[in-house]
């Protein structure tokens, strides 16, 4: 008999990761998809990438409206309300056997505890990972003690779900499912990608990925030092949009006044991940804050500039150079990371957050995991 797995995806980002699991279950005897899109994949303003997802050909189960168009710390809060109300309705009349999550937005934990009130067991990818200066981290945590399926990117990962309490049983090292794309997907080779893009990439070029530093009140408050910063950069200047976090739309407008006064920069709505990691493939740096530049990067061996408060404490390879949010000291590690020097350095580099097979270790769990009242009653190591 078959089971459904419904699974939630918000974002483009998100989207990346879970393409080969989608993927992989979509096309496995045993298993009826649902797939529940919601959030940014549903707004025009930040690419309505949801279209991607029609592309791809997976059906989709149910579009929820949830995204305010806010800048707001308290737009977020409601964001995460409405996606409450939304999801009890559906999943309430879908009741899948298991409920497929991933990573750290805020907008998962609508989903989880939905999927707590409603006894429906949940399995969770990239828990364990640490990033200090996002209240993702906090997300990332509390849907690791709402899950029963764990699914960590590294040993590291791995061995902190297990230190908070949950059973070694339930938690398996898949790696990032993301880097499954690297062996299965075809990648653009450069003149592919230049014509795509239209772009010259035999220029130095430079991919800017940054997001809101959550944590803090103020969220853009490290964003003056690096566009500072790369007003003194000579090289092509990629941006990427940010994510739906309170300060995006303040980002976006520092963006495109740095756009005004430079003709080698552009911004990019949405890349879809073939084309992205594609991009990453030929560029001789990634500066900013965001995750890619710590879990995908590092298989490209493609230097990264890791920017202030965002991903402290994140396990990171060594083609990643930490800068604080200081101008000069932003520069600094930009210049070494474009070196010869160190690009040479990092040859042979391994990423510590796998080797590509996330997907297949991921669907094999979730399609022979026993559904029985062992895996919705979790317990606790008793404290001597």
């Amino acid at each position: 008999m078959k089971r459904t797995i419904a699974v939630v995806t918000s974002s483009r980002a998100d989207y990346s990761h879970l393409y080969w699991p989608l993927h992989d279950l979509a096309g496995h005897d045993d298993v009826d998809l649902k797939l529940i899109v919601l959030g940014a994949h549903l707004s025009p303003q930040f690419g309505e990438t949801v279209k991607e997802i029609e592309k791809d050909g997976l059906p989709i189960a149910a579009r929820l409206e949830c995204l305010l168009s806010s800048d707001t710390d308290v737009g977020m809060a409601k964001t995460l309300g409405v996606a409450v109300l939304a999801l009890a309705d559906l999943l309430g009349q879908m009741r899948p056997d298991l409920l497929l999550l991933i990573a750290d937005r805020y907008e998962m934990l609508a989903p989880a505890a939905v999927a707590l009130t409603l006894r429906i067991p949940v399995a969770h990818i990239e828990g364990g990972e640490i990033s200090e200066g996002a209240i993702d981290d906090a997300v990332r945590n509390a849907l690791t003690k709402m899950s029963h399926i764990h699914f960590t990117s590294t040993e590291g990962a791995r061995a902190r779900v297990i230190a908070m309490g949950e059973e070694a049983w339930r938690v398996h090292r898949a790696g990032a499912p993301s880097l499954d794309h690297l062996r299965r997907s075809r990648l653009l080779d450069v003149h592919e990608l230049e014509q795509r893009l239209e772009l010259d990439l035999q220029r130095p070029t430079i991919v800017v990925a940054y997001h809101p530093v959550t944590i803090m009140r103020d969220t853009t408050q490290e964003a003056d030092s690096l566009f500072t910063a790369l007003r003194e950069v000579d090289a092509q200047i990629l941006f990427c949009y940010p994510n739906t976090d309170a300060g995006s739309h303040a980002l976006l407008e520092r963006t495109r006044a740095f756009l005004s006064t430079r003709s080698d920069a552009r911004v990019y709505v949405n890349l879809d991940s073939v084309t992205y990691w594609s991009l990453l493939r030929q560029v001789a740096l990634l500066i900013g804050n965001s995750s890619s530049g710590i879990m995908e990067a590092a298989s490209f061996a493609l230097p990264v500039v890791n920017v202030g408060f965002r991903q402290k404490g994140r396990e990171r390879a060594r083609n990643v150079l930490d800068a604080e949010p200081e101008t000069n000291a932003i520069l600094t590690r930009i210049a070494e990371a474009m070196s010869l020097e160190f690009r040479e350095s990092l040859a042979g580099m391994t990423n510590p957050y796998g080797d590509g097979h996330a997907s297949e270790k991921i669907v094999q769990a979730l399609t022979t995991v026993p559904l029985s009242e062992e895996l919705i009653v979790k317990r606790a190591d008793t404290i001597a």
